[in-house]
């Protein structure tokens, strides 16, 4: 899956997760541009080697592995969200799209999840590429980190 199409499915996540009218009537672009500011290290897009860190820095890497893997994706967490991403990053993506952070946290609740599973190639990424180690340095050679 192409980076766009990635970044349209995350979008459409946040959406159903997010559970406000006002987050739903979001523009598809505004969402996009939001995630990409979040999750894109800096450098926009999406950054699955930086998300992946995020998560096995605050334990929650069996979590991500179920996303990654086939089989169904476990549940992200307020908590684990709060603790993955830090709650001024949560508030600060909220702002940007001008919705409350109880919106922003389950939209991506829902987002992260469907972004790191649609980015794992059918969600077999983790065993072709060798647990989890091989992902992290898969996508931090890809990523030139």
């Amino acid at each position: 899956m192409d980076l766009g199409q990635l970044l349209k499915v995350g979008a459409a996540a946040f959406k159903n997760g997010a559970g406000t009218q006002t987050a739903e009537q979001l523009p598809t672009q505004d969402i996009i541009g939001a995630l990409t500011n979040l999750l894109g290290n800096g450098q926009g897009g999406f950054d699955l080697a930086s998300v992946l860190k995020l998560a096995n820095n605050s334990g929650l890497m069996a979590m991500a592995q179920s996303w990654l893997s086939d089989g169904p994706n476990a549940s992200l967490s307020v908590d684990g969200l709060i603790k993955m991403l830090g709650q001024a990053n949560i508030g600060a993506f909220a702002q940007q799209l001008g919705i409350d952070q109880d919106a922003a946290i389950g939209g991506l609740q829902e987002a992260i999840p469907a972004m790191v599973d649609n980015a794992s190639s059918g969600g077999s990424l983790l065993d072709s590429m060798g647990g989890i180690d091989g992902v992290l340095g898969m996508a931090g050679k890809l990523f030139g980190r």
